[in-house]
């Protein structure tokens, strides 16, 4: 194999909403040498891939090719990723090529292990479970609810990490308020299987999520999470993770969630943080720089920072990213900090939404301070179908927003 080198002085890992908008930030910042390291030509808006499963949007609307929204004067490595050595300053990709750096952004995204739980990866395949996880997949979602019109069906959520911890509770409200309107609720068994004590983290969102399932009829399992899948017989096997004990139901739909973890490469990286069992590389949650390798950042759901994995968190993280590495190359203190926001829209009808938005001290933290965003709204429907996707392609990814 020819060994083909080459020198960034800022060099990104990773092509999607982090890298792109980090890429765009610095290049406004007048950073004049940039390179990007992503391996596919199409770029995905991918909070729309719930609306897409529930039936309110079209799939071709989150996809794009990656060169329209590439910064201009960025240079962009056609490969991918799979070492890093940060003692020299390097970057391996698959095809071959050494790429060196001054100082390193890694946002490679999060990795789907479909593999994980025995018989997901065979079940997705069969005509009854789908996930919105998967472009290919989210149609096939609607499909399956469409059709559906008695019988059982179950939502899952693995435990740890995972990127926009909300969605697998999101499809299962715009699936039930489907059914409802169509009459057939009472004919279907609803399962959320859920790996956390509460609805959600946040007391009073978990407050108005309990009043969401309680309205719906939907049965929900927490603590718990599916352990295997068997495609043939339609079974997912259920382990209460406190009580103890394994529940088998039989399903007619299943939505799927895989667990996720850091890529592979970069567990296997000096990068990893060795106390995380995802993987994940290990960075000063406010600083967002790496606590061994002081040239290298990490944002997005890549990093250690113990906030829930989301575009949102990543808009709040690149601008405090951008300058300090900025500061970091002039030797200078950091000057930023982030503090954890993160925002969920959770979806729990086909014209409702519950906007939670959050920190580290894991509080409300409302964009909107004049209106009750602690409650499902009409108005933060609009601002999910509409504003945010607008808000991502126009301002976020061209650094502005």
């Amino acid at each position: 194999m020819t060994i083909r080198a080459s020198h960034h002085q800022i060099l990104i890992v990773g092509g999607g909403s982090a890298g792109i908008t980090v890429a765009a930030r610095l290049r406004r910042a007048g950073a004049p040498d940039v390179g990007l390291i992503e391996p596919s030509d199409t770029h995905y808006y991918q909070p729309l891939w719930t609306l897409v499963g529930g039936g309110r949007a079209p799939i071709e609307q989150s996809a794009r090719p990656q060169a329209s929204v590439l910064p201009r004067g960025v240079s962009w490595i056609r490969d991918a990723a799979v070492a890093v050595d940060p003692d020299e300053h390097s970057v391996t990709t698959a095809g071959g090529s050494v790429i060196h750096y001054d100082q390193l952004v890694v946002c490679p995204g999060i990795q789907l292990d479909w593999t994980r739980i025995p018989g997901l990866a065979e079940a997705v395949d069969t005509p009854y479970a789908s996930s919105n996880y998967a472009y290919h997949l989210a149609p096939k979602t609607w499909r399956l609810i469409q059709g559906m019109r008695s019988g059982t069906a179950v939502f899952t959520m693995p435990a740890g990490p995972i990127k926009c911890a909300g969605a697998p509770q999101k499809i299962a409200y715009l699936a039930a308020d489907h059914w409802r309107r169509q009459g057939v609720l009472d004919n279907i068994r609803l399962v959320l299987v859920l790996p956390t004590p509460g609805m959600f983290g946040v007391t009073e969102f978990a407050e108005e999520l309990e009043r969401v399932v309680a309205r719906y009829g939907i049965e929900v399992r927490k603590n718990s999470e599916m352990v295997q899948v068997d495609p043939d017989s339609r079974q997912a096997v259920i382990v209460d993770r406190v009580r103890g004990g394994r529940d088998v139901i039989d399903y007619d739909l299943l939505h799927v969630v895989p667990p996720q973890s850091a890529p592979d490469w970069i567990k296997t990286s000096p990068l990893a943080d060795p106390d995380n069992p995802g993987g994940y590389v290990q960075v000063d949650k406010h600083t967002m720089q790496h606590v061994r390798f002081p040239d290298v950042f990490a944002l997005g759901d890549v990093g250690s920072t113990p906030n829930s994995k989301t575009g949102a968190a990543i808009r709040k993280q690149a601008p405090v990213l951008v300058r300090n590495l900025h500061a970091a190359h002039q030797g200078r203190p950091l000057p930023a900090a982030y503090d954890g926001y993160a925002s969920c829209p959770l979806t729990t009808a086909r014209n409702k939404m519950l906007l939670a938005e959050f920190d580290y001290t894991m509080r409300p933290t409302p964009s909107f301070p004049l209106i009750d965003t602690t409650r499902e709204r009409r108005d933060m429907w609009l601002l999910k179908r509409y504003g945010l996707p607008a808000l991502y392609w126009h301002l976020m990814l061209a650094g502005r927003a």
